[in-house]
């Protein structure tokens, strides 16, 4: 079994090695954080493809761009988000109470589970969802294009 270093690597190799030009590439890519930041999870491909087409973006990138949430991370970022999105709208979610009403959420992987949370928990999570997208996707934008150019120049000498 590979390790993670390896998996990183792989995954490194497969960014920069498409053909396509760096904003190209690093568009894909950052529509793929957004979607994955934004959406809840399941939907994301389904809206992360289609836009990469409307924005002329890497389909490599946009799916899997979309992989930063995934099975293991919404565990941390679900509640963490939720959170965020209760102190900014001040509904007076505890991080503890979002905590225990994501672990049915998390468990079952469904949309009841998830309509079954509340209102409350539902706009935390889209407004939460919406700051981490505001910060990532610029920055998986402008570190994928810096990570693209850097190793064309490299091959190049």
């Amino acid at each position: 079994m590979a390790s993670i270093k390896e998996k990183i690597l792989d995954l490194y190799h497969k960014m920069v090695g498409e053909t396509a030009s760096p904003e190209y590439i690093a568009r894909g890519w950052a529509i793929g954080m957004f979607w994955g930041c934004f959406c809840p999870f399941g939907l994301q491909l389904i809206f992360s493809i289609p836009t990469s087409f409307l924005l002329k973006g890497s389909k490599i990138g946009a799916t899997v761009g979309t992989f930063f949430t995934n099975h293991f991370s919404i565990f941390i970022i679900y509640p963490v988000q939720c959170y965020v999105g209760s102190l900014i709208l001040g509904n007076g979610l505890t991080y503890s109470v979002i905590k225990e009403a994501m672990k049915d959420v998390l468990r079952e992987q469904s949309y009841e589970s998830l309509m079954s949370a509340g209102t409350d928990l539902i706009a935390s999570f889209f407004v939460g969802g919406t700051l981490l997208t505001m910060i990532m996707t610029p920055l998986t934008y402008f570190i994928v294009k810096y990570l693209v150019v850097r190793y064309r120049k490299r091959k190049e000498a």
